[in-house]
């Protein structure tokens, strides 16, 4: 990993969830909610799912200065666990699905928004975020934000991303799982916005470029000289760019 990426934002204080709510069995299938005031009625739902590379030691906690600054803009937020066992790539998949099943009706009457949701994603979680907008869309989808993303899985797993992490995920080499990889699944139906910012030295803009040139329906959003952090980050440059592409779904 590169000296000059920001990671300040993934040790930043920032407020607690309103509540946690459960969606599956296990520690792992619960989700933080952050409760948006006047204006989350007439929006959607923000979904968000973390990144880490899939790795075990990265949780949602990390995501609470996005979901706090979102809650501030004017949204309901839910940031979503899964499971993050190595070689067990349909455990994340699975999860993160169930989670979109279940959780808009879970927080219905709980927290406002307008019955639609939008699924944001981070690096390994705009990797989910992606594949469920193609395979496992929530009900009601106003689409999907996908910020700095694993979106191309055997172009990560060439350019040896975090020692091998998309290796270590799937548990065998990607071309064995293209029913995992975005950018060889068929076009999501709602919207897809990508964030990445040009200085990302961790997952490297080309993986969302590769992403659009395979579905060209999609829009980016290039935020000049973004590390790959500043996407989740409220203080850094790339976060209008976040704004803007949550509001063209809708709010």
């Amino acid at each position: 990993m590169s000296a000059a990426e920001d990671r300040s934002v993934l040790e930043r204080p920032a407020p607690a969830p309103d509540l946690t709510v459960r969606y599956g069995d296990g520690p792992d299938g619960v989700a933080d909610v952050w409760r948006g005031d006047g204006r989350a009625a007439s929006r959607p739902l923000a979904l968000m799912v973390h990144g880490g590379f899939w790795r075990p030691e990265y949780d949602r906690r990390h995501t609470r200065p996005l979901c706090a600054a979102l809650r501030a803009a004017g949204w309901s937020v839910a940031a979503v666990e899964y499971r993050r066992s190595p070689g067990r790539p349909d455990e994340s998949v699975r999860d993160v699905a169930a989670a979109l099943a279940t959780l808009p009706g879970e927080l219905a009457g709980q927290v406002p928004f307008d019955g639609s949701t939008a699924v944001l994603g981070h690096s390994a979680g705009g990797h989910l975020a992606l594949w469920a907008a193609a395979v496992a869309p929530a009900a009601r989808p106003a689409g999907t934000v996908a910020l700095a993303p694993v979106a191309d899985l055997r172009l990560a797993d060439r350019l040896g991303l975090d020692g091998g992490a998309v290796a270590d995920f799937l548990g065998g080499p990607p071309q064995d799982r293209a029913d995992l990889d975005p950018v060889r699944l068929a076009a999501p139906a709602a919207p897809v916005v990508l964030v990445h910012g040009t200085a990302d030295a961790i997952v490297p803009p080309s993986l969302t470029e590769s992403y659009a040139a395979a579905h060209p329906g999609a829009r980016v959003l290039a935020p000049v000289g973004a590390g790959h952090f500043a996407p989740i980050d409220p203080l850094s440059t790339a976060w209008p760019a976040v704004l803007e592409a949550l509001a063209s779904l809708g709010g």
